[in-house]
C-alpha cells in the first residue's frame, strides 16, 4: 500500500513539473508576441522617415570675401534663416565668410564649374564670364543707391545676366557693394592731377583699372583679405572701395584721407551655379530666387542708411574727408566709355545711360 501511495505521488509531481516546464519553454503566449510584432513597425516606420528626410534635404555652401561685421555677412545671416523657414528646414545654407573659401575669383570659378554651390561675389569679377554686365560700372553712371535699385531689380538686370546660365551660373540677385570712394595716406584728393603717381589697390577689374589709369594713377589688383596688410606696410599709397568697406576693414588705420568721388558703382551679385540649380525641386529654386531679391534690397537699404554715421565715425577716429568738384573726374574719365564700346557695344551703353536718366 505504501508502495502505491509513492509511486502516485511520484507521478504527481512529475506533471507538476511538466505543467510548470510547458509555460517557460514552450511558444511564448499570444500577449507577449503582441509588443514584439508592435514595436518592430514603429520602428522600422521611424527608419523609413528619417532617410526619407535625409534624401529631402539641401544643404548648399555659399562663400564670400567679406569678413563677418561686414553689413553683406549680417544680411547672408538673415537671408539663410529666411530660406530655411520658408522652406520649413528642408533648405539649409551654409556660409564661409572672410574668403575662407578662396579669393572671389577662385569662388567664381568653383561655382561656374559646380565644387561650390553659391557665392555673393564681387560683380567685376562676374562680368568677366558675361561682359555685358560691366555696363553698370561704367565711371560716374550712378550719383544715388536708389537709381541703382531701380535698375537692377528691373528688365535691365534680367537682360543683362540673361546668358550667364550658359557660363555655369545665374545670378539670383544683385546684393550691395555700392558707390566708391577713395582713401590714401599722401594727400588729399580734389582734383584728378592728384591722383597722378599714387600707387592705389583695386579689385581684379578691368573697367576700375581702365578708370584710374584714366584719372592718372598708377592701379594694380590685389585681394582684399591682403590689403590692410600692404596698405600697413606702404606697398599700396592707397585704395577705392565703399564707405562700408573701408569701415569695416578698419582702413582708418592705415589711411589719412577719404574722397568721396563716387566714380564708380559695383553690385555683389549673389550666383549659384548652374550645376547646384538644376538639382533643385521648382519650389526650392522659387524660395531662392524670392529670398535673394528680398534681401538685396534690405542689403541695399542697410548700407545707405549706415553710410552717413560710418563716414561720421571715420572722420572721428582721425580721417580727413574731402568733397570735390566731380566735374573734372567726368571729362577725364569720358574716353572710358569711348574704349569699352567695343566690349559692351555703342547701344547697350546708350540703353544703361538712359535707363539711369
Amino acid at each position: 500500500m505504501k508502495k502505491n501511495v509513492v509511486v502516485v505521488s511520484i507521478l504527481l509531481v512529475v506533471v507538476m513539473l511538466f505543467s510548470a516546464g510547458c509555460t517557460g519553454l514552450g511558444n511564448k503566449p499570444k500577449d507577449t508576441e503582441k509588443p514584439e510584432e508592435s514595436s518592430q513597425a514603429p520602428d522600422s516606420e521611424a527608419d523609413q522617415s528619417e532617410e526619407d528626410k535625409k534624401e529631402a534635404d539641401i544643404v548648399l555652401k555659399l562663400g564670400y570675401g567679406s569678413p563677418t561685421t561686414n553689413p553683406r555677412h549680417i544680411t547672408a545671416e538673415k537671408y539663410a534663416n529666411w530660406v530655411k523657414e520658408e522652406s520649413a528646414g528642408m533648405i539649409q545654407i551654409d556660409l564661409y565668410p572672410a574668403e575662407v573659401l578662396g579669393t572671389d575669383r577662385q569662388m567664381a570659378e568653383a561655382v561656374s564649374m559646380g565644387t561650390l554651390d553659391m557665392s555673393i561675389n564681387a560683380h567685376g569679377i562676374i562680368a568677366t564670364y558675361e561682359p555685358k554686365l560691366a555696363a553698370i560700372e561704367l565711371p560716374f553712371l550712378f550719383d544715388s543707391h536708389e537709381k541703382v535699385g531701380k535698375l537692377l531689380d528691373g528688365p535691365v538686370g534680367e537682360e543683362l545676366a540673361k546668358d550667364l546660365p550658359e557660363k555655369g551660373m545665374r545670378i539670383l540677385g544683385y546684393w550691395e557693394n555700392g558707390l566708391r570712394q577713395i582713401t590714401n595716406s599722401k594727400r588729399p584728393i580734389e582734383k584728378p592731377e592728384d591722383l597722378k603717381g599714387l600707387k592705389l589697390r583695386t579689385p581684379e577689374n578691368k573697367m576700375t583699372l581702365a578708370i584710374f589709369k584714366a584719372l592718372g594713377a598708377s592701379p594694380a589688383p590685389l585681394a582684399f583679405s591682403e590689403l590692410y596688410l600692404a596698405l600697413s606696410q606702404g606697398a599700396f599709397d592707397g585704395q577705392e572701395n565703399p564707405i562700408t568697406n573701408i569701415h569695416a576693414a578698419k582702413f582708418d588705420e592705415v589711411q589719412k584721407y577719404i574722397s568721396i568721388t563716387n566714380h564708380k558703382y559695383e553690385s555683389c551679385p549673389l550666383v549659384i551655379g548652374e550645376k547646384a540649380w538644376a538639382k533643385l525641386p521648382a519650389h526650392a529654386q522659387k524660395i531662392l530666387k524670392e529670398g535673394a531679391v528680398k534681401f538685396a534690397q534690405e542689403h541695399r537699404k542697410m548700407v545707405q542708411e549706415n553710410e552717413t554715421n560710418l563716414l561720421a565715425d571715420l572722420e572721428a577716429k582721425g580721417m580727413q574727408v574731402s568733397r570735390p568738384d566731380l566735374k573734372p573726374f567726368q571729362e577725364a574719365t569720358a574716353k572710358v566709355y569711348k574704349e569699352w564700346e567695343s566690349v559692351l557695344g555703342k547701344d547697350l551703353i546708350d540703353t544703361i545711360k538712359e535707363a539711369v536718366k
